[in-house]
């Protein structure tokens, strides 16, 4: 039974999308129900993040007056559309509240990185 929930919780034999690889929902996968008229719909599975102490910190920025998230991702990461990674490494659900002059924001490794 715990072998099977954890199977689950992984995707295990979950079928390929099609999104791009930096997308933060790449390694979600899909999965099917069928509604009350027999058709199945498609649709992404929950996305699961690690806790932030699992994150490696390389160093800690201070937001100045005018940044924005996708800028300090460009910086740090080297790609702007990557700013996902700095919410989730910082616990946070809605990003644009980390670009406020004056929070403090852990640049780590990305998940999977070597060091985790």
């Amino acid at each position: 039974m715990m072998d099977q929930l954890q199977a689950l919780l992984q995707g295990a034999n979950r079928p390929v999308n099609s999104l791009p690889v930096t997308s933060r929902y790449y390694n979600v996968g899909n999965s099917t129900i069928e509604d009350e008229n027999g058709r199945n719909i498609i649709y992404l599975r929950r996305r699961f993040i690690q806790a932030p102490e699992k994150y490696t910190v390389l160093q800690e920025y201070t937001v100045k007056e005018g940044d924005r998230l996708d800028n300090i991702a460009a910086s740090f990461i080297g790609d702007a559309t990557q700013f996902w990674q700095l919410a989730d490494a910082n616990n946070v659900m809605k990003p644009e509240e980390m670009a406020v002059a004056g929070n403090k924001i852990n640049i780590t490794q990305p998940a999977g990185s070597a060091g985790f």
